[in-house]
Order: C-alpha cells, then structure tokens, then sequence
C-alpha cells in the first residue's frame, strides 16, 4: 500500500483539535469538521469551533505514516474506512454543507420513545422518554417522579441516548 488511504482517528476525549496539530506539524493531512457554537457568558458573546464528530479525526496515510499517528498520546484507535470512494464522497458533502455558511450540527438520533439522559443544565443526570420532537432541535421529554410523569421541553443536543 503506497497510495494515501483514508482512516478515522478515534481521539481520546476532547483531543480532536490536538490530533489534528500533530497530524499538521509531521504533514499528515487530517480533516476535522467543525461548527461554529455562539454562547453567551455573562453578557459577552463567544464563538467556539466544535467537532461536528466529537471523539473523531479523519486523516489520510501512507502505510509507513500509521505507526507515527498511532504512537501520539490523542490517539485511542484508529479505524478502517473500506469503502475508500463512498467515503470520500460523503466527507466532501459534509465540508461543502459547512463552507454555504448554514447551521450545520450534529443531529442525535433520538426519535419518540427513546429512552434518553439529560447530559447538561440543570436536570444534568435525569434519564426520561421522548414524548415528541419539534422540528430538529426540540424535544418534549416525559420525566418520571415517584409515580407521576412530568413533561420538560429541551433541545436535543443536552440529550444523549441512555
């Protein structure tokens, strides 16, 4: 194998961004999607760059290049792509949807009945159902409390699947 191969990095938490320097500084090319999260702090607003996937690093190799990116601390697998043209196709829309410029995050995949913990805010911990969606963001959660059900509306990305 002599020719550039595409492969997933599987990062260790919160080390997308430090994968991809050190993919950069031994030229090795590395593409992480990223969208821009607005949060205001205390009356300021901040820009972030988030992964659109967390934990993920797409990066392309020669087979002598792999044992350099395996032996970096960000690194806690590294995964096969098999299907090298599908693959590079689906990338390619991803990074085209984030260069218009429009809202592009990632959808969790929790749909009416699921099963679901709150992972920030207030109610950070409390596992409930999913009552009803609102569009792609909203979700109406049913919480149960000693035996009596209430309903809290949250947006689904302080969700995850439990």
């Amino acid at each position: 194998m002599s020719e550039l191969a595409w492969f997933v990095a599987h990062v260790r938490p919160r080390c997308e961004k430090k994968l991809k320097q050190y993919c950069a500084r031994a030229e090795i090319p590395a593409t992480l999607p990223c969208y821009r999260s607005v949060r205001k702090y205390r009356g300021k607003t901040v820009t972030f760059e988030k992964p659109l996937f967390p934990g993920y690093v797409f990066i392309q190799l020669l087979s002598r290049q792999k044992p350099k990116v395996v032996q970096s601390d960000y690194l806690a697998n590294l995964l096969v792509v098999h299907d090298q043209a599908l693959f590079v196709q689906q990338l390619g829309e991803i990074l085209k949807a984030l260069d218009t410029g429009l809202e592009v995050y990632l959808a969790p995949d929790i749909g009416v009945g699921c099963r679901v913990k709150i992972k920030s805010g207030a109610l950070r911990g409390v596992e409930g159902w999913v009552e009803k969606r609102y569009g792609m963001t909203t979700v109406l959660l049913r919480l149960d409390f000693i035996g009596q059900a209430a309903a809290v509306k949250l947006q689904a990305d302080e969700l995850e699947l439990s």
